[in-house]
């Protein structure tokens, strides 16, 4: 059977989680990206090909993620007997395990493709709605389908988000050392309770993080970025954080982050600024003086969340 119709071709955003004191609720979309090509068949098999960043470490077959996020929305739209099982191509350009939203453009391309292909019957929030479920949380997931920087909030099991576009035009520098850090190693260090002082410290700089963004006031930036409820207990997960959040700093930078449990460190400047390469080498050298390697993505805020680039043509 001619199988091109049931083809989608997407593009899903690599994303930061946190921001600093976002913890779960913040994100943003940023300008790197993983392909997926997606073809649906009826026949019961699954077939995975990789290309690009982690491709040996990516699940084949059924334990894949893309494809039980197929499964998970063919479930929610009672298509899993019409459809039972996918030829999955992804190309990665997202690193695996470093805190860019690598496992969110799996679930997030799946479900996207899946919907175009099947005549889009969900809306992008129904969508977020089964990619929350998949990945825990939203903070990831979100901005990879809506693009630009996302605020999520969870309320009885339901997730509701705001995207904006923000009002200064940002340069990403994210540091992306040589080593992974799981996110449930990330999660395990953090304390079972918070001080109200700490509460209090993230609630300000999260509520000045989106005031300064939405209203366009670089100025208050460099008093955004902190935090006290996650990145004090990683820290010790990589060498050098704290040293590399001020060279980056001293270099120009208007803050710096672990993005989303790490291992990349985030850093924040404008596009007029033209410090990018000052920024991006000090994070370098500085993880350099302990002992880690590591290189540097100059990127953007991603505008639109994953898109569809290809439908229905011939698999080559």
């Amino acid at each position: 059977m001619d199988n091109k119709k049931n083809r989608a071709v997407v593009q899903v955003p690599g994303t930061s989680a946190n921001c600093g004191p976002g913890f779960d609720c913040l994100g943003l979309a940023t300008t790197i990206y993983n392909y997926l090509d997606l073809t649906l068949l009826h026949a019961n098999k699954v077939v995975v090909e990789a290309a690009g960043e982690g491709a040996e470490n990516i699940p084949r077959g059924k334990r894949n993620l893309t494809w039980q996020a197929v499964q998970r929305l063919l479930q929610e739209v009672g298509r899993e007997t019409d459809f039972k099982g996918a030829i999955i191509r992804t190309r990665n350009n997202v690193p695996i395990s470093r805190g860019l939203g690598s496992s969110s453009t799996a679930i997030v391309g799946g479900l996207v493709a899946a919907n175009e292909i099947l005549g889009a019957p969900l809306t992008r929030q129904e969508l977020l709605k089964l990619a929350t479920e998949l990945e825990g949380h939203p903070d990831n997931v979100a901005p990879a389908l809506f693009g630009g920087f996302t605020v999520s909030v969870m309320d009885k099991g339901a997730v509701q988000t705001f995207s904006f576009q923000p009002r200064i035009k940002l340069k990403l520098i994210v540091a992306v050392p040589d080593f992974e850090l799981s996110t449930r190693l990330a999660r395990k260090v953090l304390p079972k309770n918070i001080s109200m002082k700490d509460a209090i410290f993230n609630v300000s700089r999260a509520s000045m993080l989106i005031a300064a963004l939405v209203e366009g006031r670089e100025d208050l930036l460099p008093l955004a970025f902190d935090d006290a409820l996650h990145q004090p207990y990683r820290k010790k997960l990589v060498p050098g954080m704290t040293e590399v959040f001020e060279a980056a700093k001293a270099a120009g930078a208007l803050g710096a982050a672990i993005s989303g449990a790490g291992s990349c460190l985030i850093a924040f400047t404008t596009t007029r600024s033209g410090l990018e390469e000052k920024i991006s080498s000090a994070m370098v050298e500085e993880f350099k003086a302990h002992g880690v390697k590591s290189k540097a993505l100059i990127l953007n805020v991603d505008k639109r969340g994953a898109k569809v680039i290809k439908k229905g043509a011939e698999s080559k």
